[in-house]
């Protein structure tokens, strides 16, 4: 599993750090910081995932096995005679 943390939406509520303080610190402020590269052990998946759906504004993410591993998006599937489908990603319609 790996986690991404969006610093620009952090509000400092620490709930993270709470829940799981060997992913995540807090600065003199209150806001997060990702401790490594966003990796979760197995052992820390619980802990990680409960800072996840506690965090108050989905500042943490869980970043899937193909997302955003340094290689370019897929570019458009080819054009079909079926209705197009929509993909739900981010809260964004695609």
């Amino acid at each position: 599993m790996r986690i991404r943390l969006d610093r620009t939406i952090c509000d400092g509520f620490g709930v993270c750090a709470k829940h799981a303080p060997k992913h995540f610190s807090l600065d003199d402020w209150g806001y997060a910081s990702l401790i490594g590269d966003g990796t979760v052990e197995e052992a820390d998946r619980d802990d990680v995932l409960r800072a996840l759906f506690d965090c108050p504004v989905h500042a943490i993410v869980e970043i899937g096995d193909n997302e955003f591993d340094g290689e370019a998006r897929p570019g458009p599937a080819a054009a079909t005679e079926e209705a197009p489908v929509f993909e739900a990603r981010w809260g964004y319609a695609q």
